[in-house]
């Protein structure tokens, strides 16, 4: 049995950090987590334990954000954070027989300075950004070393390219994210056209999305009947949702919100795998979430909010990085014209993925291209653990 320490930084990189810790786990590791950014709220929910307490920004962690992210970052001490957590790390980096990395170039310089054997799972770069991946300085050089004894990436394209410039392996195996998904939820009824609403995950980022999409399920027609589903995280109680609502003319009545002359949006709270399986069409304002809807073949919907993490910059390099499945309406974000063309957008993407079976193809061609297939944390525990003495 080895000893290892998880090293992630964001919210989706916890994700696929906790899933992996639990295939590791079930192969008899003695795992441990330390998260670079946020709560690590996924890894408590995996029942891995935290090397030391952490704590939360309201950015959701050093990473793609706005420039008025970036300056809040600063401002709340995340950096002088970031650099307390380094040092928890080389104080007990002795402990463990392998780091693992989850994540960018941050975990990866904190690993390399623990001079511990490290492997990387690289989900936060891909060279389906720019054709040819740029990786920040220092990273290509320190995963070069011999202290990197393995290297994975978050797609084939990826894994072709940096092997190439590495001058070393680098393997895509799947991506731990995708389990949790593509496991089949209860289905929905087969009639009538289903839209899942994605407004993302961190407060108060959250509440401003949500009012983004409330705003555009009012221009769509109410006939024929469509039905939509909103996944929401725990954290926006029934009480704060009502609140929010109230504002702007909707009302939350036995799990329903409701406007005269809009569609009813069912309120789905701890069943986000089953909004994303049933739906037709995906809109989102979301990183990971619509990284999983694209690997479920679901063409999927952007509308770009005011930040800090979901800009239109970031919609722009996710639409770069998940294909011609992701879609995204012109104009300013949160502008009435953007939202009359999102609106239209909608409609015509649910028509087609009902009728055109040459674009339901695409989206599953893309869904293997871009995510990979099941089994992912599977597959790269058992190539960590051959690491391993």
């Amino acid at each position: 049995m080895a000893r290892i320490l998880l090293l992630s930084n964001g919210h989706g990189e916890d994700l696929s950090g906790a899933l992996l810790a639990q295939e590791l786990q079930q192969q008899g590791h003695s795992v441990q987590a330390l998260p670079l950014a946020g709560l690590g709220s996924a890894y408590r929910k995996a029942g891995v334990p935290l090397l030391g307490r952490s704590h939360e920004f309201s950015t959701g962690g050093i990473g793609y954000t706005s420039l008025q992210g970036r300056l809040t970052e600063l401002l709340q001490g995340q950096v002088l954070y970031l650099l307390k957590r380094l040092i928890r790390l080389l104080r007990h980096r002795h402990r463990f027989d392998l780091i693992l990395v989850v994540g960018d170039v941050i975990p990866v310089i904190a690993a390399w300075l623990s001079h511990r054997p490290v492997a990387t799972y690289l989900v936060a770069y891909s060279s389906h950004y720019e054709g040819q991946l740029r990786l920040p300085w220092p990273c290509a050089a320190l995963l070069k070393s011999k202290r990197f004894k393995a290297v994975y990436s978050r797609d084939q394209r990826t894994a072709e390219d940096l092997s190439h410039q590495l001058h070393r392996p680098v393997t895509f195996l799947g991506n731990p994210f995708m389990d949790s998904v593509l496991t089949a939820a209860p289905t929905a009824p087969a009639s009538g056209q289903h839209i899942g609403l994605v407004p993302g995950s961190r407060r108060p980022e959250l509440e401003q999305n949500l009012q983004l999409l409330l705003q555009l399920m009012e221009l769509l027609p109410t006939t024929p009947p469509c039905s939509v589903d909103l996944a929401l995280v725990p954290s926006l109680d029934d009480v704060s949702l009502q609140r929010l609502s109230n504002r702007i003319g909707w009302r939350l009545t036995n799990g329903v919100l409701q406007r005269d002359g809009a569609v009813s949006i069912n309120v789905r709270r701890g069943a986000f795998k089953a909004v994303l399986q049933n739906s037709d069409l995906v809109i989102g304002m979301a990183g990971t979430a619509i990284e999983q809807a694209v690997g479920l073949a679901k063409p999927v919907l952007q509308v770009p909010g005011q930040g800090p993490q979901f800009t239109a910059a970031f919609a722009e390099a996710q639409r770069r990085l998940l294909g011609p499945t992701v879609f995204c309406a012109p104009g300013e974000s949160g502008s009435s014209e953007a939202l009359k063309a999102t609106a239209e957008l909608a409609l015509a993407l649910l028509d087609r993925f009902r009728g055109d079976p040459i674009f339901q193809q695409q989206c599953r061609v893309e869904a293997k291209r871009r995510l990979g297939e099941a089994g992912g944390g599977q597959r790269m525990a058992a190539a960590i653990s051959a690491l391993l003495p």
